[in-house]
């Protein structure tokens, strides 16, 4: 009987290398991550603890019953099951055997196996961005492109400041260029007598920056499709501070698309649209993201324009995005696999299915994972744009 146990080496030596993979959204968001089994439309839960109360600290005779704390959850739904098979024939085994080669070979498939499972994820992960609350920053400027500048850490802080995100456990997930950007000029980050550490001149790890704890990730969304509205307008009539719900005048042309990021004449704020229309000339409402207008708009017809393509980088508090990661679903008694096993990388806390099939002359392996992903507050997520 073929089995992975003899395996186990290579894939505790492919956790530790993939563990070091760029990847920023999985290690930055709020994760269940189990070895339970799950299939696609399943919903699971995943637990939240909410906030708690603080107290006087007060001398007593007794140690007072701690106060009932309700733990709350967030229902997810498992939305993809994916693998990534690979083979040998014997042919193929006792040539690589013969050339000292095939423990390595092994190796490197699955880190390339569980990497291309790790990209998708982040990606799934990026895609939320168009349920962001806020953007700053402009669509034609890389941020932190001017030296000793650190607005593009500022404002983002003030977005979530605004919107009553908590202090602690924030994180920032940028794309090549705007770390790029961090790394080449802002040597403020590097001198160890005004940072502190020398990671970033030695490591190249930026770390935390004004609370903001920074990420790389080659999957941050570029060259998002948007909306070609032209010469939309709101309605004469006042919509309040905090509205989220914009009534259009029947003017312009084209379309605004959900999660298109928008702003409104005499309003320097950037909206992000939770629900667009396919017509801007017929009139109707969009919806922009929670907590909604900064300020009011006056009753007049004010212009809305559609901020052009960007790169979406994206900030927000740990608990805004929740990832739940499962082991695939597996009919009553299992299938033909000869083998399985389950490894949680200590690094990232997913866990992965390993599977092999013996079949005629050959064998197939298979390393797979199920995931949803959620964005559950979105006032505490904002989007840090740039070209």
């Amino acid at each position: 009987m073929l089995t992975l146990t003899g395996l186990l080496p290579i894939f505790y030596d492919a956790l530790d290398v993939v563990s070091r993979e760029l990847i920023g959204f999985i290690p930055a968001v709020s994760r269940d991550s189990s070895a339970a089994r799950a299939a696609v439309g399943d919903v699971v839960q995943s637990p939240v603890v909410g906030t708690m109360p603080a107290e006087d600290v007060t001398p007593s005779a007794y140690a007072a019953t701690p106060p009932a704390q309700t733990i709350d959850n967030v229902q997810m739904t498992i939305q993809k099951s994916r693998g990534v098979p690979f083979g040998i024939t014997g042919e193929g085994t006792l040539s690589l055997r013969n050339a000292g080669t095939f423990q390595q070979i092994n190796r490197d498939r699955i880190v390339n196996a569980m990497r291309v499972l790790t990209n998708e994820m982040e990606a799934d992960i990026a895609k939320l961005h168009i349920e962001a609350s806020r953007a700053v920053g402009a669509n034609n400027i890389v941020p932190f492109g001017t030296p000793g500048d650190f607005m593009d850490f500022a404002n983002p802080n003030m977005v979530l400041d605004d919107n009553g995100s908590p202090t602690s456990d924030r994180h920032m997930v940028l794309g090549s260029t705007a770390i790029a950007n961090i790394r080449g000029k802002q040597s403020g980050l590097f001198n160890l007598n005004t940072s502190g550490t020398d990671e970033l001149l030695r490591r190249g790890i930026i770390g935390d920056v004004e609370g903001l704890s920074i990420h790389n990730s080659a999957q941050t969304m570029k060259n998002v499709t948007v909306g070609a509205g032209a010469g939309a307008r709101t309605i004469v009539a006042i919509h309040a501070e905090e509205a989220t719900t914009i009534n259009l005048d029947t003017a312009g042309s084209g379309t605004i698309l959900d999660g298109d990021i928008i702003t409104f004449a005499g309003d320097s704020n950037q909206y992000v649209v939770v629900s667009g229309t396919p017509d801007v000339n017929l009139g109707g409402m969009i919806t922009i993201a929670e907590p909604g207008l900064q300020q009011a708009i006056p009753a007049v017809a004010t212009s809305i324009t559609v901020i052009p393509a960007a790169t979406r980088n994206m900030f927000f508090h740990r608990s805004a995005i929740q990832l739940a990661t499962r082991t695939p679903a597996m009919p009553e008694g299992g299938d033909s696999a000869d083998d399985f096993i389950l490894i949680t990388d200590p690094v990232s806390g997913l866990t992965y299915e390993f599977l092999v099939y013996r079949q005629k002359r050959q064998v197939r392996y298979e390393v797979n994972i199920a995931w949803g992903v959620k964005m559950i507050a979105p006032r505490h997520c904002g989007l840090l744009i740039g070209a």
